[in-house]
């Protein structure tokens, strides 16, 4: 049975809520077009990527899910948005980091295996990783986000992808190696702002709903993981036609996530799922 809507979401890795208004032009744009809308949402603790990433599918925060860091992983427990997609029948897509396939499919990552799979059963039913593998402050071993939008784009229309998401750590890599105050990044979030430009507008023109966040900030020194707005705030952007629940100057919880896009999914929430829906 085909599901209510169709949603892709968008995960700009490491992106702080400072930088989204001076630098993403484009997004901001679309705001002032009125085709999109904007909020202000809060990561949870710790904001770390790996704990995020859990927290964004399952809707449950570390201290349940257990994923505490990025150098200690496992197959994640609690439901989570591909496992209900693929129960109410939806396809699903994934072109992300290989920490979501190990989260939400199979741990531990063998890269000839799983760096690109098509499953029928799911729950991810067609994923496209990255492993970063030699990732350090002299190589940033990070692949093109217009290689990455160009794949999503390939799975809604060779797959016709039902729910996809989308990771890239482009920014979070360059915050750590120069910071987030600097000429380098201003570069990277232009370019990342106007590769971004070129595809969503597709997206739409397909029948999507877009959501545009990251999975947590960053400081002026490139770290984040600690409880502080500058490492927990980014920004929400979201394309399409569901109801706001929240009012602009709402502060989003980042569990809130799962359940929001479950509903303009048209699939029921896990129950473990616990957060309130900012879209009806």
């Amino acid at each position: 049975m085909p599901l209510s809507s169709k949603l892709l979401l968008i995960i700009l890795d490491g992106l702080p809520w400072r930088n989204w208004k001076p630098f993403m032009g484009n997004l901001e744009g679309w705001v002032q077009s009125g085709e999109a809308r904007k909020w202000r949402m809060r990561s949870v603790l710790p904001s770390t990527s790996a704990c995020c990433y859990a927290s964004i599918h399952t809707g449950v925060s570390p201290q349940e899910h257990g994923i505490g860091s990025n150098e200690f992983r496992r197959r994640v427990t609690q439901p989570d948005i591909f496992s209900e997609v693929a129960m109410a029948g939806g396809k699903s897509g994934a072109v992300t980091h290989s920490y979501w396939s190990e989260f939400f499919n199979r741990y531990p990552f063998d890269p000839a295996r799983d760096i690109e799979y098509d499953e029928p059963d799911g729950p991810i039913h067609h994923g496209r990783f990255h492993t970063m593998s030699g990732y350090g402050h002299t190589n940033g071993m990070t692949p093109s986000d217009v290689d990455l939008f160009a794949t999503l784009t390939m799975l809604t229309e060779r797959h016709r992808i039902d729910y996809g998401i989308l990771h890239t750590c482009t920014v979070d890599s360059m915050g750590h190696r120069y910071g987030q105050d600097c000429v380098e990044m201003d570069n990277a979030l232009y370019t990342l702002d106007a590769s971004l430009a070129g595809f969503l507008p597709r997206w739409r023109e397909q029948g999507y709903e877009v959501i545009v966040t990251a999975d947590h900030g960053q400081t002026q020194r490139g770290h984040h993981g600690g409880h502080d707005d500058e490492m927990q705030d980014v920004a929400l952007y979201y394309f399409g036609g569901g109801s706001a629940l929240a009012a602009e100057e709402d502060l989003l919880d980042q569990l809130q996530l799962a359940p929001t896009i479950l509903k303009r999914l048209g699939v029921p929430a896990a129950e473990t799922m616990k957060a309130k829906p900012f879209l009806a």
